[in-house]
């Protein structure tokens, strides 16, 4: 589309609507503005519809969302994925005897009625739920006449001591110490492994519901004796989603600050509410296009109305500005709107397309639920190019903005300028048009931007904190796994791998020493708490068959005895070992989930499985929360450098396109580009790590950052190719463009600081950093782009200024 080059920041004054030409403009000026009240009646509609659909979208998220889904390890862990049941999406429930140890009567009475009542809720695999109450956790041992064995808790359990004494001896018999019952013996463990979708309505399974009715019907068996903990990514997720409550109530904070900052702006209260309306219209419409598409809010797309509203409120007020300036001077708030309309939609729409591309880049993020948040969010975008680039002058041009405040705006512009605060900051910022303030910073920000490019390089990918690192440390669930980890032998951050054999051949001398060896080799790094296999399991089942003789405690060559062995292992511990005798897991439980923990464990697994896999066996990475999450890692840190040229790419290309200067591209770039490393600095200095939660953070703030540079540049080119000299246009776009430029940056960063106390830690990490994107990329481009427009820019327009001036010459020559 082609804005009308005779275009320029003052126009002719038109008071009276029948001295203009309303066939003026580009076609799609006229079809707006000519048809303004068939406009409004689709707006009507569409927001009554649209609306509808928006009180019923969903709240809710899965786990297969959040799985890198085109991953080796995750391909691997969904192919095997019934072979590995209990080692993906499990939840762990402690129960806690606070005044004494498991073999109480009234503890054990509470454990049954804890683990009946998870069995019964819908989406739990209950054929591989396991605790003290089921009867698959099972002890084993040898005596004269053979094996005996049954369920650890006895069958004729009635809580007396007798009994009581019985379930001692059968936890120690079953060695389950330290991963069923804690190393203190004060509390134990059920595991309860869940179904992808409720078997009673075939949905997928609401992480929301399930969350609710393990706090409900779980947490309320607490009492001052009793204590209960709960970890799982179920847990984590309805954590999160509770917190969303929360969230929601800062979005209106948010909005009532940002709308102080643009009355601030333009001490007009009809016009700001407007704004604010049509804002929260764009929401709307959000929201119910999200329900339409089939798509529910999840704690990563919460986060889209925000932004989706400060964009809109920062295109908004550009328009305001500009239909306030020629309300003033006395044009007709019609025509003020279609002045407007001219001038600035070309950039609106270049900066809306720039933030769709930013958000859309992130689709290289091999995860859904990123895909999710970079499409929601791209559809949010598109629907601003409409609600503010075309609702908000229409609007306007019926509602016109509060002459008085528009007067006295001008006024102060005009009368008031060596006096006014703003206005001394824009001489301020004109010394960065002169050759020595424009070099030095320049040099400055070289230098912030090599230092904080050495600081960047130790950006870690991945978790940093122990925990859940998406929910606050002192959080309740942080708090319980904690517990977990201090009393248990075994940690939930487990990462498995997987031995792989054709089927029916797992049974196989070479492949279990492998295995044991593969083992021995992950005990060796640092981080590994310890493993488990079917190799381990082997050994103890052969020395049981030689009764209980230490010197079988191997993995023996005898087909027959090792057999017998696996037989044993598949019956008491089928969780390591699958039915079809093709997969075995070897589990290494981590002490820890953090960036350089998995980096370790996953070179090391790697390096062994290429050397000692062959075609009888293969070595296969990786399930288990531990694995999960390192594919994860792999992922996001293949994709951030990715991710950052294509979207600077598309950034230049767009600017490309407005400016028509490869020069101008330069300048609008450069803060950009500072602003990015400076990002990842700062995530260094505050711990933070680059994941699926805080990368999106640079794209966001590139694609929304860039809203500065090309309103201050798109003014500043059109009057210096009119011939007006750097400095001059530099002002002159200040002037017009500078606050609003100004107020975009405060209203952003008001539609994400209020994030900074969410209950939810990413949301609050990602609160600081798009904080401070906005905030510096306000200040870079009020500083950097005279700066650098000095350097590469000065001389644009000389050929037309020179033209000016020569009949001007050959005038004053003729008169002499």
């Amino acid at each position: 589309m082609k804005v009308d080059t005779n275009d320029s920041i003052t126009r002719p004054v038109v008071r009276d609507l029948n001295e203009f030409d309303r066939a003026s403009g580009i076609w799609l000026e006229r079809i707006i503005f000519n048809n303004r009240p068939a406009l409004l009646i689709v707006c009507v509609f569409a927001t009554l519809f649209l609306g509808w659909h928006a009180l019923h979208l969903r709240v809710n998220t899965s786990f297969e969302k959040m799985l890198p889904s085109r991953h080796p390890y995750i391909q691997n862990y969904l192919e095997h994925q019934d072979s590995l049941r209990g080692l993906g999406n499990v939840v762990r429930i402690v129960v806690e005897n606070k005044r004494g140890n498991i073999f109480d009567k009234d503890y054990l009475a509470v454990l049954q009625k804890v683990n009946d009542t998870v069995y019964l809720i819908p989406g739990v695999d209950r054929s591989a739920m396991r605790g003290l109450w089921t009867t698959s956790l099972r002890w084993t041992e040898v005596t004269e006449e053979g094996y005996r064995g049954g369920p650890v808790m006895p069958n004729n359990f009635d809580g007396s001591p007798a009994s009581l004494g019985q379930l001692r001896i059968n936890i120690a018999r079953a060695g389950v110490v330290g991963s069923y019952v804690a190393n203190d013996l004060k509390s134990s463990m059920i595991v309860v492994p869940l179904l992808d979708s409720n078997p009673d309505t075939r949905k997928p399974l609401d992480y929301a519901t399930f969350s609710r009715e393990l706090k409900r019907k779980v947490l309320s068996l607490e009492s001052p004796s009793v204590g209960v903990h709960i970890v799982g990514f179920a847990e984590i997720v309805g954590d999160l989603i509770d917190g969303l409550s929360q969230v929601m109530m800062f979005f209106g904070i948010s909005a009532a600050i940002a709308g102080l900052f643009v009355f601030a702006f333009t001490r007009d209260l009809r016009s700001t509410l407007l704004l604010i309306g049509v804002s929260a219209l764009a929401v709307v419409w959000l929201l119910g296009l999200m329900e339409l598409l089939g798509y529910a809010l999840d704690p990563y797309s919460i986060l889209v109305p925000f932004l989706i509203f400060a964009i809109g409120l920062s295109h908004g007020a550009q328009k305001m500005n500009g239909i306030m300036q020629d309300i003033a001077q006395g044009t007709h708030r019609y025509v003020a709107a279609r002045y407007t309309f001219r001038r600035l939609f070309l950039a609106g729409v270049t900066a809306l397309l720039t933030n769709v591309v930013g958000f859309a880049v992130l689709m290289v993020i091999d995860i859904p639920v990123i895909h999710d948040l970079a499409l929601t969010t791209s559809i949010g975008v598109t629907v601003l190019i409409f609600t503010k680039l075309i609702l908000v002058p229409v609007l306007l041009s019926y509602l016109g903005v509060d002459e008085q405040a528009a007067a006295r705006r001008l006024q102060a512009e005009r009368a008031g300028e060596d006096r006014d605060w703003v206005a001394r900051v824009w001489a301020c910022l004109l010394h960065f048009t002169s050759s020595k303030w424009a070099q030095a910073a320049i040099a400055v920000s070289f230098a912030i931007g090599v230092s904080a490019l050495g600081i960047s390089q130790e950006l870690k990918t991945g978790d940093l904190d122990p925990g859940a690192p998406e929910l606050r440390s002192d959080s309740r669930y942080n708090r319980d796994d904690a517990y977990v980890k201090a009393h248990y032998r075994l940690s939930s951050d487990q990462f498995v791998v997987m031995l792989v054999t054709p089927p029916g051949q797992c049974n196989n001398y070479a492949t279990l020493i492998e295995l044991d060896r593969m083992g021995a080799n992950l005990r060796q790094v640092d981080g590994v708490k310890g493993t488990a296999s079917a190799a381990d399991m082997v050994r103890l089942a052969t020395a049981g068959q030689f009764e209980g003789n230490p010197k079988w405690l191997s993995i023996p060559r005898d087909a027959n005895v090792l057999n017998t062995a696996l037989a044993d292992v598949l019956a008491d511990h089928p969780e390591m070992v699958d039915q079809r005798c093709s997969v075995m897991p070897l589990i290494a439980y981590l002490g820890d989930h953090k960036a350089d923990t998995l980096s370790r464990v996953v070179a090391s697994a790697e390096a062994f499985g290429k050397a000692h896999s062959s075609p009888e066996r293969q070595f296969v990475l990786a399930a288990g929360s531990a694995g999960i999450e390192a594919a994860t890692n792999i992922v996001v840190e293949q994709a951030h450098h990715r991710m950052l040229a294509l979207l600077y790419a598309a950034v230049v290309a767009l600017c490309l396109i407005t400016f028509r200067n490869w020069r101008a591209v330069i300048v609008a770039l450069v803060p950009l580009l500072i602003t990015s490393v400076l990002c990842e600095a700062l995530m260094v200095v505050l711990g933070i790590g680059a994941k699926v939660a805080t990368l999106p953070v640079i794209a966001l703030g590139v694609g929304a950052g860039v809203d500065y540079a090309l309103y201050l540049l798109s003014v500043q080119l059109n009057l210096q190719r009119a011939g007006v000299p750097l400095r001059e246009a530099y002002m002159r776009s200040l002037r017009f463009t500078g606050r609003v430029v100004a107020l975009v940056g405060l209203t952003m960063s008001a539609g994400v600081i209020t994030w900074i106390w969410s209950p939810i830690k990413f949301q609050a990490d990602m609160g600081i950093l798009l904080t401070f994107m906005f905030l510096w990329n306000m200040v870079g481009a009020l500083v950097l782009i005279p700066s650098l427009s000095y350097v590469l820019l000065r001389r644009l327009g000389e050929r037309k200024r020179e033209a000016d001036q020569a009949p001007a010459l050959s005038s004053t020559a003729t008169d002499v």
